[in-house]
């Protein structure tokens, strides 16, 4: 199983760099072109929609910034986190989409950040323990309702595309533990 979820997560993170985000320029640049792809010319101010990978090497460069709502900050992860604690045990909240692979770009950035000041290290350690929360809360969530009878999508249609493997993983290993424990007669298999 774990080379499943290596490999199921790579997948979605490789449909995550290859999928549109919005973007505002910082500055005029002019046409890039690449091996089959044309982006630009930028206008200072503009906004635009190019793929995440794409996205990610223009900001580097600082020719772009992401617009505001396609990103994770602190205060995003503060309002799902209490999102998530507010709700019952069989209720979970929607997430943004493609929440995990921005959310491991968000704390790889505040991680670089942290080398350089002491105020970005204690976000980033407040930024881990949120994460951390949203996570167990979830998987909390999840494991509860792998174990039930078999879900409706309406159940299930607050789950990322992650969870949804890990849902089908659970409901899959449960439902097989649950036949041995009451099927299992000591005998040599």
């Amino acid at each position: 199983m774990p080379g499943n979820v290596s490999a199921r997560i790579g997948s979605l993170d490789f449909c995550y760099e290859h999928s549109l985000t919005k973007i505002v320029a910082n500055r005029n640049y002019e046409e890039i072109k690449l091996a089959g792809l044309q982006v630009g010319p930028f206008e200072e101010g503009n906004e635009y929609e190019v793929y995440n990978w794409l996205a990610s090497e223009l900001e580097k460069s600082g020719v772009v910034h992401l617009r505001e709502d396609e990103s994770l900050n602190m205060a995003k992860l503060n309002k799902l986190q209490w999102s998530e604690r507010v709700q019952s045990a069989g209720q979970i909240s929607s997430l943004p989409q493609h929440f995990y692979p921005r959310l491991r770009e968000y704390l790889a950035s505040l991680k670089k950040d942290a080398a350089k000041t002491p105020q970005k290290m204690l976000e980033n350690e407040k930024a881990r323990q949120l994460t951390l929360d949203i996570l167990n809360s979830r998987l909390r969530k999840i494991v509860s309702i792998a174990s039930a009878p078999a879900q409706t999508e309406q159940t299930l249609r607050n789950l990322t595309a992650e969870e949804r493997f890990l849902y089908g993983q659970l409901y899959t290993l449960i439902g097989q533990w649950r036949t041995h424990i009451l099927e299992y007669e000591g005998k040599d298999e």
